[in-house]
C-alpha cells in the first residue's frame, strides 16, 4: 500500500463505536472521507449499534496521498474494517455513499452473510469506454489530476470535505472495480435499501436502475427529491438517516448490548 505522508484533515478522522453485537460498516465515497458519513454513523451509534467508519487509503489527507492508491487498496481497507466488526458482532449491515456503495456491493457479493445494504447513490453502472479513453489521453499527456467531483450538494452552506481534484489513474482503477462489481450484482441476495437522488451530477441514476434490475434479493428504492449526490449532507439528510436507521433495525433487529 502506498506510503502516507500527510496528516489526516480535521474532520476526516475514522470513527469506531463499540456497543452491541449488531454492527454497521459505514463507507464514504471517492475523494471524500468519513466527514460525509459521520452524521449517519453517529445516528446508528446512538441507537446502540457497533459502528466502523474507516478512512479509506489515500483519502482525507492530501490528494498526493491518493495518486498511488487503487480500488484494491480501498476495498482492502473496507474489508479490514468489516473483519473487525465481524470479530465482535454476530450480524453486520453496511451503509454507504457513492464509491462506498461499489465496495459495499463487492463485500456482499463475496460474503453471503451480510445482513443488508443501505446504499446512497452508489456507483454501479460501468462508465463508457469513450469517457475512459479521454481520461487515458489526459494521463498520457502528463495530466495526473482532473477537476474534482466532491461536494455535489444543493443545500447552501453545506460542504463535503473532499479533495478539489480527481486523481485520474485512481479513478480509472475505480471504473475497473465497477466493471467487476456490476458483473456480479446478481449474487447480492440480502435486502437492499437504495436511496437515489433525482438530481445527481456525479453518478447517473442508471447505476441504481442496474442494481434494481440485477440484484437477486429484495430492493426498496427511495427517491430523494431535494438533494444532489452527497445526500447525507444535503436537504434530505434527515430522510436518509431515518430510512437507514429503520432499515438497519429491520435487518439486524434491536441493538441489544
Amino acid at each position: 500500500m502506498p506510503q502516507v505522508s500527510h496528516p489526516i484533515l480535521p474532520g476526516a478522522e475514522p470513527f469506531s463505536h463499540r456497543a452491541s453485537s449488531k454492527g454497521v460498516l459505514v463507507l464514504h465515497g471517492f475523494t471524500g472521507n468519513p466527514q460525509s458519513m459521520r452524521p449517519l454513523a453517529d445516528a446508528l451509534a446512538s441507537r446502540g449499534y457497533s459502528v466502523e467508519l474507516p478512512l479509506l487509503p489515500g483519502h482525507g489527507r492530501a490528494i498526493e496521498d491518493m495518486l498511488g492508491t487503487r480500488f484494491t487498496d480501498w476495498a482492502s481497507g473496507a474489508q479490514a474494517a468489516l473483519a473487525d466488526l465481524r470479530s465482535r458482532c454476530d450480524a453486520v449491515a453496511i451503509a454507504s455513499l457513492s464509491m462506498g456503495g461499489t465496495i459495499a456491493c463487492l463485500l456482499a457479493e463475496n460474503d453471503g452473510a451480510i445482513s443488508g445494504l443501505a446504499l446512497v447513490n452508489p456507483l454501479l453502472d460501468p462508465p463508457a469506454e469513450s469517457f475512459r479513453d479521454i481520461l487515458r489521453g489526459l494521463l498520457d499527456s502528463g495530466t495526473e489530476v482532473a477537476p474534482g467531483v466532491g461536494s455535489d450538494i444543493a443545500k447552501p452552506g453545506s460542504t463535503e470535505l473532499a479533495y478539489e481534484g480527481t486523481p485520474i489513474a485512481a479513478v480509472l482503477s475505480l471504473f475497473e472495480g465497477v466493471d467487476e462489481v456490476a458483473a456480479r450484482l446478481g449474487e447480492i441476495s440480502c435486502p437492499v435499501l437504495l436511496l437515489s437522488s433525482r438530481n445527481d451530477h456525479v453518478v447517473p441514476s442508471s447505476s441504481g436502475d442496474l442494481l434494481v434490475e440485477r440484484a437477486s434479493g429484495p430492493v426498496e428504492r427511495v427517491w430523494l427529491e431535494r438533494s444532489y449526490h452527497v445526500a447525507t449532507l444535503d436537504f434530505d439528510a434527515e430522510v436518509v438517516t431515518s430510512k437507514v436507521v429503520e432499515f438497519v433495525g429491520a435487518v439486524l433487529g434491536g441493538a441489544q448490548v
